[in-house]
């Protein structure tokens, strides 16, 4: 299946996309840009997709997420602050600030109320309770954060350097374990698993890695390779290797997808440690992917990903965001013979 085939959203950023994030509630897609915007697409496999809002920041946006009730989006950019849209009254409000660029935003539903975590390069992690301008914790990292997760009670915080920090939110807003990546190179991205009993982690150097909290579960950690080409149609080496930009688990199967510089995606189940499905591949990177809330729709960014630097930035680069309809034999898991 090829992802220049499926549905792609209209008007998109007319630069680098860099965060996808669907509500919970609707299928209404965030979308941020390195075009400052933050743009709202209501989805449907039915030809009516069509832009309902947009806000902007005073630089680039890096992250973005809703609330539990998708009546807000929470956005984090290069100003170094996050902002809040309200859906209902089309309002936009500041409520975090940090020293350098706000990398990751999440939304986690604690069990009295929810809180915004925001993650920066300011080597710092933020709680936020939005009715209040001061955030109610911060947490020292060790480096700059480059991705955050989170399904209370487990975060997941990957930092430069590689490392990875665990926290236990039930117990305590400060980190419950601080570790080295098992991969050997930049982490990209790490994701909770839907159970909470570990998380991914992906890099630069085209591997995925799975990893479990409990020590007595740890020696099932496992990693593969994935998003690697062969350098000539003449030779199977897998020698062009790519960085894996996003990881999502499926809502209802718990198989999980990949998306990578090399413009690929995939399906894959963990538990039987095997690709179920491959996308062609697109016209450029893939920079992030989304799951709707039913595991219906697959959204993909096909946009430049800076695994180049600037000089890759070129006029022929893509900006598309593109919705594949999920067919439920490529997300079902395999039975495992034993």
């Amino acid at each position: 299946m090829s992802l220049n085939a499926n549905i792609q959203l209209p008007h998109p950023p007319y630069d680098s996309i860099s965060s996808l994030s669907f509500s919970q509630n609707a299928d209404y897609l965030a979308v941020g840009s390195w075009d400052n915007s933050v743009r709202v697409y209501e989805v449907s496999l039915q030809g009516h997709t069509q832009c309902k809002a947009t806000y902007t920041h005073r630089a680039p946006v890096l992250s973005v997420c809703w609330n539990e009730a998708s009546s807000r989006i929470f956005s984090g950019g290069i100003n170094n602050t996050g902002l809040m849209f309200d859906a209902a009254t089309g309002q936009t409000t500041q409520v975090a600030q940090h020293d350098e660029p706000v990398k990751a935003v999440k939304w986690v539903n604690m069990p009295h109320a929810g809180v915004l975590v925001t993650g920066s390069w300011d080597k710092t992690i933020k709680y936020w309770d939005i009715r209040t301008p001061s955030p109610i914790a911060t947490v020292q990292l060790p480096e700059r954060c480059y991705t955050l997760d989170a399904i209370y009670p487990l975060m997941v915080v990957g930092t430069a350097g590689r490392r990875i920090l665990t926290f236990d939110l039930a117990k305590s807003p400060v980190v419950f374990d601080n570790n080295v990546s098992s991969l050997r190179m930049q982490t990209r991205v790490v994701t909770c698993c839907p159970d909470k009993t570990g998380f991914a982690v992906g890099g630069v150097e085209g591997r995925v890695s799975f990893n479990y909290i409990e020590e007595k579960n740890k020696r099932d950690n496992y990693s593969f390779k994935c998003h690697r080409q062969n350098s000539s149609p003449q030779k199977v080496d897998q020698s062009l290797v790519y960085s894996v930009n996003d990881i999502n688990f499926h809502p209802v199967h718990g198989t999980f997808s990949t998306c990578g510089s090399d413009g690929t995606a995939h399906f894959w189940d963990g538990a039987a440690r095997m690709r179920l499905k491959s996308f062609s591949r697109a016209s450029g990177p893939i920079a992030c992917s989304a799951f709707n809330r039913t595991g219906s729709m697959f959204a993909c960014a096909v946009s430049y990903d800076w695994h180049k630097g600037f000089s890759g930035m070129t006029s022929e680069q893509p900006n598309k965001v593109t919705i594949y309809a999920v067919k439920e034999e490529d997300v079902r898991k395999r039975v495992v013979k034993r």
